[in-house]
Parts: structure tokens; sequence; C-alpha cells
């Protein structure tokens, strides 16, 4: 590609490059398949420290073991699960034909194919992963691919783009990178799918843009990620899995619990428990390479400006540990924010940092309410052991996945969805659903016998007999 030509002509390039070796290879076997899982797979592998190190400079801060198991491990797992599946996937999907064509030898059969090239844009807080781990289902179902990674970790970027050069086939994977410019000038592209990780604003431009070609898409947005501690609740416990939840990548994760339901004469005893909690993993914040730090200044700014403006209005925030703010550098404790009002910006936003809201509740359904009366989370959280308090919570609410009495573990099942729903997004990934979020599923009939509808009566002339018959069948 010509580094001096427009975004959009670069891109048009590479989806007519990636059009035309799709129609000449057909439809891709099983091997081909797998053999292009598995050169991302190697791709990972090879450049696995050169990830590490690039996202612990991005971010000024993020250990390296958590990105190898975050990013690079992560993804593995998912190429591997899909590369290890293929051919049960692949297998066509025979269905019953109506009668009275089943009794004359007639069959049925979906087939998934190939939709053609996918366009994968991922986000920043986990930037291999929100782009490798779709990348299984969109190669397993036979696809090519183009990946935006975000500009926001342009080292990390810059390192996936030089392995993505070096060592796979742009005809089969390619990418780029850039600015909002280059996303929105593939975003406007005819793809045969696109998938998207971000907030909730920009994909709504996504899909406005996506809109224009009747592009399909598959949006995971995120949201507030309510958590509910039960009465029957064991708090130290529901505390210490909260607390690494938050100290996971700095809270910055679509997933991680954002608001905490806790009842209201608890809610002292849950402060003081998930301070414990955190600051068992983290006794100290300024300079500690265990704590990673907010991803740019003007993230940092945003959650301080949240947490600020809910204190201006009156509501209590305690610090995990109890540390004054570091004067430098963007390594945040956890802040508590209690009983905020609901006009505080921190009850609005998705916070996607080290805080969090605490809320006091009298009745479970009080609680049930709250979290109908918002958006559609991505995730939803119980901590409890009352069954019917739990169906409450779980049955009578809709977000993309649960976990229950821990957090954060839904998005890792290989084998069961992961997407959002309403305004957390659309679609998802993950094993066999991914595969068939990006395939098409094409119905398949086959004839076997001589069309007898002559003789049956059912091809003009109609006659009275056929319309008899047919009335027939006109039935409760």
């Amino acid at each position: 590609m010509d580094p001096n030509s427009s975004a959009a002509t670069r891109l048009t390039d590479l989806l007519d490059l990636q059009r035309r070796a799709h129609l000449a290879e057909g439809q891709s076997n099983a091997e081909q398949r797998r053999h292009r899982i598995q050169r991302v797979i190697d791709l990972l592998v090879a450049r696995a420290d050169d990830i590490a190190k690039a996202l612990d400079a991005d971010f000024g801060g993020r250990p390296e073991g958590y990105s190898l198991m975050n990013d690079v491990v992560g993804s593995i797992t998912a190429l591997k699960h899909a590369r290890d599946n293929l051919d049960t996937w692949m297998a066509p999907d025979e269905r019953p034909v109506f009668a009275p064509y089943d009794q004359l030898g007639a069959r049925a059969r979906v087939l998934h194919q190939p939709k053609g090239t996918v366009g994968i844009i991922g986000t920043w807080n986990a930037p291999v992963y929100t782009l490798m781990s779709p990348l299984a289902g969109v190669l397993a179902a036979g696809n090519r691919a183009v990946l935006k990674p975000s500009e926001v970790v342009p080292r990390t970027a810059e390192v996936l783009a030089d392995a993505v050069a070096t060592l796979l086939d742009p005809a089969e994977v390619a990418i780029v990178t850039g600015g909002p410019d280059v996303a929105d000038a593939l975003t406007s592209l005819p793809l045969d799918h696109l998938v998207f990780t971000g907030s909730s604003a920009v994909g709504k431009l996504v899909m406005a843009n996506a809109a224009q070609n009747l592009v399909p898409v598959t949006l995971e947005l995120g949201g507030k990620s309510p958590t509910v501690i039960g009465r029957g609740a064991d708090l130290a416990d529901a505390a210490h899995r909260i607390a690494v939840g938050k100290a996971t990548n700095g809270g910055q994760i679509c997933v991680s619990p954002d608001t905490v339901h806790v009842p209201r004469e608890r809610i002292d005893e849950f402060v003081t428990a998930l301070r414990e909690a955190y600051t068992a993993l983290l006794p100290t914040i300024d300079g500690n390479a265990d704590a990673v730090a907010i991803v740019s200044d003007r993230h940092a700014a945003r959650i301080d400006g949240y947490v600020a403006d809910a204190a201006d209005r009156g509501a209590r925030v305690e610090s995990a540990p109890d540390v004054p703010l570091p004067a430098t550098g963007r390594r945040r404790p956890l802040r508590m924010v209690i009983e905020p009002p609901a006009d505080a910006v921190i009850r609005q936003e998705e916070i996607f940092g080290p805080a969090v809201v605490l809320l006091g509740y009298d009745a479970i359904d009080e609680v049930v309410d709250a979290i109908n009366a918002g958006p559609k989370p991505l995730a939803l959280y119980y901590f409890g052991t009352d069954t019917a308090e739990q169906e409450a919570v779980v049955g009578r609410t809709s977000s993309g996945g649960v976990t229950i009495n821990e957090v954060m573990m839904h998005p890792g099942l290989q084998d069961a969805p992961f997407g959002g729903v309403g305004a957390s997004g659309m679609g998802h990934y993950n094993g066999r659903e991914g595969f068939l979020e990006f395939s098409h599923a094409r119905a398949v009939y086959e004839s076997a016998g001589p069309d007898l509808r002559g003789e049956w009566g059912m091809l003009p002339p109609y006659t009275d007999q056929f319309r008899a018959m047919m009335a027939a069948q006109v039935t409760p």
C-alpha cells in the first residue's frame, strides 16, 4: 500500500485484495482454516514479550505478567478452542423436511458459509484480546479480516502492525493503524461484517456508518455492571472478589464491577471489608508496579472529575488503601463513592477505572427496579445464597451475561457466548456462537424424486377438490 495514499484508498485496496483472494479460493476447508488460526497463534507466541513490554509502556505501568495472561494467553486460548473444534462446527446441520416430501427422499440441511471480509476494531483496555478473540471466530468461519488496533496504545499497535505485516498474508489477515479517521474509513467500507469494541457513543457512529452499506455489526459496548450483595452473602468473601475485579487492569475492563448494591444496614461494614481486601492486594499505590496505571492523562482526569463531582454533591468518598492521591503519575487508589445522588456524573457514566459506587437498599425489589430503570448492562453480578433472591435479581433483569458469587468470569467461557444486549451491544463471539456469528447460515433443499404435485391436484387448473384439501389443513 502507498503510505501517502488516503486511509479510504488504502482500505479499499485491502478489501479488494481480500475479496479477490476469497473468490479465487472458494469455500476454504477445515485444514486451511486451522492453518490460518495456527499462524496467528504462532505470531502471538513469537511476539509475546514485545506485546507485554509495549503495553507496559503505553499504560505507563501495567505488569507484564498481567498483559501476558489477559491479552496474549487469553487470545491464544480463544484461537486454540476454535482451531480444535472446527470439524464439529463446520459439519452440515441436517434438518427435517416437511411432509410429504420427507416421504419421497428429499433432504434439507443448513451450511455455514464464510461471509467474506470482517473488519475488527479493538479497544485500548485489552488491545490485543479485543482483536484476536473475535478473530478466532472470524477465521474459524472461513473469513478474512482487517484489524484496526486502538490509537490510544500506539506502541502496542505498532508491535501488532509489524507482527501481522511480517508473519501473516494481507490477503488473509491485514492490519491498519491510525486514529478516528482510519476507523471512520474502515467502518464506511462495504465489508461483510464489522466488529467493534468500545463506548456506546462511538458504537452508535460505527453502526450509522455500517448502515450505509447494510453491513451487519457485532458491538461490545460495556455498561454500569451492577453488583448485588444479598442479605445472606458472605460480606468478606464478596468484598475480596470485588476487590480483585476492581484491581484487575486498574478497573479498566468493560465488565468491571461498577455499582455495588449493599443492604443499607451493612454499607459501613462493606466499606471496611472492601478497603481491607483491596489494601491486601495493593498496600501502596504510588510507585507500586502491581497497580495498573490509568491509560492516559485524559482518562485519569475524567475519573478524578467523576469522583470530585460526586463529592461536591454530598457523597462520601473513601479510599483503599487510605492514602492521598499521588502527586504525579496516573496510578490511583480505589475510591469508594458512597451514596452519590442520582444526578451525579458517576451514576450516569461507565467509570472504567479504579472507582466504584456503593448504594444502600432496603428491599431487593428496589435493586431490581433500579437495574431495570437504566440501560441494559454488559454484566450483572449477584452474591448470596438465597435462591429466591437470586432468581429475583437474575430472572427479572436483563444483561449481556451473569456471574454469580464471583465477578468477571462469564466472558472467559470459551463454549458460551459473550456479548451485550440493548445499550451494552449486540451480537456475540466466543466458541461456536462466534463461529455462527461470522457465518452465513445457508438453507439447502435437495429434491429426490418426481414432482407429484400435478397428480395430487395441487397445480393449475385449480379445482374444488384442491380448495377442499387446503381448507382441511386449516386447523387450530
